[in-house]
């Protein structure tokens, strides 16, 4: 098995100023980071975090260890950037990062931002979030039903840039051909359901890049409350047809959907 098409895109939503929202497409790493902080400091902390993800080089790791240790060196970045900088203190992102390997997936995961499998018709949620609600739904004092409109549905009890050192999730999941993931920015997964979703990846799976410009166009019409980022990417078999559709970098929507007076920031990071 090998890694087949793959596409990122992000926009701004209907009511933030600004996107705070990151995100890597340099295969076979892939990545999502939603920024958290004052003024630009959500911008700068997921920028770093990032950043790290595409430079550094974990000195022959592999797996669980070679995402462990570029999560924890994106976390020391936005420590000590936060530390130097008064102006951006307290900043902090969260980041789900892939890496296909061997043909396999590992993760490496920090916060609320997501991974999905969608394989055999069925949306799977791989990553777990590491939100207050959450912690609630384990403990039984929330429903899941409760969890999706609950006040603080927002506050997360993980993030990179907080602390020396971070807590990382990392686990490696087996992968059939046909597999796809997605890694989204709870932009995305606050404002639609998983059946949604599953809905929209199934009418566009040909056309990664179009799956990917409905997602965003489906979030903004659920209410847009915040960035939204996706990144996708398949498992085909060994020879398949490894077409790639790159990082949306056009601000076009179908205008039905998207009133023409919005604006929006299409991009991945450099």
């Amino acid at each position: 098995m090998t890694l087949g098409k793959y596409a990122g895109a992000t926009d701004t939503g209907r009511t933030r100023r600004r996107n705070e929202d990151s995100y890597v497409v340099a295969p076979p790493l892939f990545c999502v980071a939603d920024g958290m902080g004052g003024a630009q400091a959500g911008e700068v902390a997921s920028k770093l975090a990032a950043a790290a993800v595409e430079e550094v080089d974990p000195g022959g790791l592999a797996g669980p260890e070679r995402l462990t240790a570029l999560i924890q060196e994106a976390n020391r970045r936005v420590y000590d950037r936060a530390a130097a900088d008064p102006t951006v203190s307290g900043m902090g992102t969260t980041m789900t990062v892939a890496l296909v390997e061997d043909g396999d997936v590992t993760f490496g995961h920090v916060g609320d931002s997501r991974a999905y499998r969608v394989r055999d018709g069925r949306l799977e949620q791989v990553t777990e979030d590491h939100s207050l609600v959450n912690e609630l739904v384990k403990s039984g004092k929330l429903s899941r039903e409760e969890a999706e409109t609950h006040p603080q549905r927002s506050v997360i009890t993980r993030a990179l840039g907080t602390d020396p050192d971070v807590d990382v999730d990392a686990f490696t999941v087996d992968t059939s051909p046909g597999d796809l993931f997605l890694l989204c920015s709870d932009g995305l997964s606050s404002m639609i359901d998983g059946d949604e979703i599953l809905a929209l990846v199934q009418h566009n799976r040909e056309d990664l890049k179009a799956t990917a410009k409905s997602l965003l166009n489906a979030a903004n019409r659920g209410g847009g409350e915040d960035n939204i980022t996706v990144v996708l990417f398949e498992i085909a078999e060994d020879g398949a047809d490894t077409l790639t559709m790159p990082a949306l970098d056009t601000a076009v929507l179908p205008a039905q959907q998207d009133p023409p007076e919005r604006k929006h920031r299409w991009g991945r990071v450099h």
